[in-house]
Formats: C-alpha cells, structure tokens, sequence
C-alpha cells in the first residue's frame, strides 16, 4: 500500500514562529545512553540560544554513608560536564543533585527549575522483553510537567526530517505548536502522518470481497483521510510540506514507525492524549509503543493542561 503525500504549501517550511526555549533539562545517569541527551541537547542549546542545567537524582532511600558518597561523586562529575560544555561548546551550563526517587525527583526539577524542555536518553532495551512500562523513563514521561525528548538516535547534527503523528484531535496540534514554538526543528521537513482505522476490512477479507474492490475500498477511505488531514493542517502554526494519509496495517504505532522509517525521519512527535482523552495517542497504547521501539529521538508532548505556566 503506498503512502500518499500531500504538498500543502510552497511556503518555506523554516517556519518563522519566535522561540520560547530559555532552558533546556538534562536527566542524566552518567551512561552512554545519558551522554546521546547531554550532545543533543548541546546541539539544540546552540540553535535556539538556550541554556542547558544538568540533574542527576541520587537515591536517598539508602544508609546515610552510601547517599553521601553517591552525592559527593555525582556533583563531581556534574561540575566537570558542566565546564566541558561552557568552555568547550560555548553554552550556558550549570547543574544540579537532588535526593529523591529517581522519578519523582526528575518531574519535581523539571517544574522547579522552569524548564522548557526535558531530554533524557534512551530507556534501557532488553534481548527477550522489551519492558517500557514502569520504567522511570515512562514514569518521566507520563507525569512531567514539560515536553520530553527521548534521544534515541546518535546525534550528529540538527533534525532534518520530523514526522508528527497527529489523529485529528486539538491536543495533536498543540504538540506541532510545542515543537514549533520551542524551534526544536527549524530547518527540517515537518511531514504530518494520520494513520487511519479501516474496522470493516476485516469483514470485507473474510466475505471474502474482490481484491480489487478492497483496494479501491482503502484508496477511497485514505483519499477521503487525506482531505481531513489537509484541512487538519491548515490550523496548524506551521506548514507541513508533506501530509501522509495511510491505512494501518497493523497497529497504529506499527505504521507511525514505518512511515518515520519511509521518509527518513530523525525526530517523531507525538502527543500523549488523542480525541477525548482516551483514544489510541492516549500514553500506554500508541505512544508508549512507539517510545519503546523508536531507534530515532521521540518528542512527547504532554497535555496543555498538564505543561507548567513558563
């Protein structure tokens, strides 16, 4: 089945919104999967002018000794990152060590410290399940009270190529706003993917129906989705240069991966609450699953009633 692209607007797609982003967060855990969020963030604090504060949470349910030296040593490496990056990148950087939950303490940060942007690295993947629920990079992302950036991806330089998932409900839009605002990808191809449920295919395969008449079936119902996605994204406070109506064949984060993978996308956006807070975007179905198979970086956007007043 082939995806069908839309060119919305020969408008220039470097949209000209003015930047919100004044401090970007950093969770580290001192891995070399925390050091795939310490560079990206470092490449988004030079195009966009912000500074970057480094946190690292130690455990303080612990003997006394233990969170002591864990928090004298953390500090340690935090003053050594934070100058590396002013004096070797030129940014802004300071840091900070807190004593709580891992979880708790990275949400609480985040809000305190009047973040714009959390980037935490990739959850920790395992050989024969690939566990994401539960983890402290769900729990992050569930409960922070400002966009998260998952850097999968080994960066190497500004975003080119961003897919933003959208299923037609206001709270997609206002991630493409966040991303926009925040000028996360001011230089990429922003393309908007809509993958739609087609129930009655089902039925249709097992009458069983011509196959002709079921592919004329989806052509009918992506063109129709194509339409909505078109004017979906006249709303929007950027203009995507392509639109990507495509039926599912499978689950829904199944083909918001395959159309990431088909344009070459290094950034999926994504919401985490879809048409009356309990469609598929809600986090735990296409999200989640999206967040636990992405190779590439992962923003999630959380509700605006959920983000903190900046």
């Amino acid at each position: 089945m082939n995806i069908n692209y839309f060119v919305l607007s020969a408008v220039d797609p470097d949209f000209r919104v003015g930047g919100l982003m004044k401090r970007i967060l950093v969770a580290t855990d001192f891995s070399t999967r925390s050091d795939r969020a310490i560079r990206r963030a470092s490449l988004l604090a030079h195009e966009t002018g912000a500074s970057i504060s480094l946190l690292h949470v130690v455990d303080g349910d612990r003997p006394d000794y233990l969170v002591s030296l864990d928090r004298e040593a953390a500090e340690k490496a935090l003053a050594e990152l934070s100058r590396t990056i002013r004096d070797i990148d030129g940014l802004a950087c300071d840091y900070r060590v807190t004593l709580e939950d891992p979880f708790a303490g990275i949400v609480a940060a985040a809000g305190k410290m009047q973040a714009n942007l959390l980037v935490i690295g990739p959850h920790r993947r395992q050989i024969l399940r690939d566990a994401f629920v539960g983890t402290t990079a769900e729990r992050v992302i569930r409960h922070s009270p400002v966009p998260v950036l998952m850097a999968n991806g080994m960066p190497g330089g500004p975003y080119r190529q961003v897919l933003a998932a959208s299923d037609l409900s206001t709270h997609s839009a206002e991630a493409v706003g966040v991303m926009a605002r925040l000028r996360l990808a001011a230089g990429a191809v922003v393309s908007l993917f809509y993958a739609i449920d087609i129930p009655e295919l089902a039925l249709m395969i097992r009458a069983p129906t011509p196959l002709e008449q079921i592919k004329h079936h989806i052509g009918s119902r992506e063109a129709a989705a194509a339409d909505e996605l078109r004017a979906f994204a006249g709303t929007l406070p950027l203009v995507p240069r392509h639109c990507i109506a495509r039926a599912a064949e499978g689950t829904t984060a199944t083909a918001v991966l395959q159309a990431a993978a088909t344009i070459g996308a290094d950034l999926i956006v994504i919401g985490t609450r879809g048409q009356s807070g309990l469609s598929r975007f809600l986090l735990g179905s296409v999200t989640e699953a999206v967040l636990r198979s992405a190779t590439i970086d992962v923003l999630v956007v959380p509700p605006a009633d959920q983000i903190v007043a900046q």
